[in-house]
């Protein structure tokens, strides 16, 4: 299942330059860009991501899970709709980057109550401060944070920050297991079909 993962992110979602040409989010340069929207966005994709994080997390007790939006919704609502399916519903919410000026004002989305006991999940991690903003919000709405689950890692330094604030944290993929499986299977053919990207802009 996990093979199979990574094969889609691989042919939906990763992309690989020669030259360090691709811009982030935090200004920072990088030769390979993962946009993980069309694997989470696709059918096979969520139930794979679906029903390999519920198996991290149907025995810890959680009542919701969810991140910021938009990288983290597809992943929460595959895995809450899963969790049904199962037998073990786990509610879904979002986390808003910025509270609307109008309706309820609200920073979290979904039915979740103070004391709530969720996971935090996101779609890339370089940095690891988007995962940290839904964290910090979720907190200070009055939600007990007990797991952080990302579904790909870049391995730049994410994982040590948000270590800081929640013990629990695991990734479903990292950049080490993405190069290997690219380098025994797709480089060649991908250095041969590849056009020229522009500059990406990522969470």
């Amino acid at each position: 299942m996990l093979k199979r993962l990574i094969e889609i992110i691989l042919e939906k979602s990763f992309d690989l330059h020669d030259t360090p040409d691709i811009q982030l989010a935090s200004g920072k340069f990088s030769n390979f860009y993962i946009d993980c929207k069309p694997t989470t966005l696709d059918p096979e994709g969520k139930y794979l991501i679906a029903n390999l994080i519920f198996d991290k997390i149907s025995d810890i007790g959680i009542n919701a899970i969810g991140g910021l939006s938009t990288g983290a919704d597809p992943i929460s609502d595959a895995v809450s709709l899963f969790s049904f399916f199962e037998k073990k519903p786990i509610k879904a919410f979002y986390v808003r980057k910025e509270i609307k000026d109008h309706g309820t004002k609200k920073k979290i989305e979904g039915d979740v109550q103070k004391g709530s006991r969720v996971v935090i999940v996101d779609d890339v991690i370089t940095t690891g401060s988007s995962t940290i903003q839904a964290i910090e919000s979720a907190r200070q709405e009055g939600l007990e944070v007990v797991k952080v689950i990302v579904l790909v890692d870049r391995e730049e330094g994410g994982r040590a920050e948000i270590l800081k604030l929640v013990s629990d944290f695991e990734s479903i993929v990292t950049k080490q297991s993405l190069m290997e499986v690219f380098n025994a299977r797709y480089r060649k053919k991908r250095t041969a079909s590849r056009q020229p990207l522009a500059t990406y802009q990522t969470m």
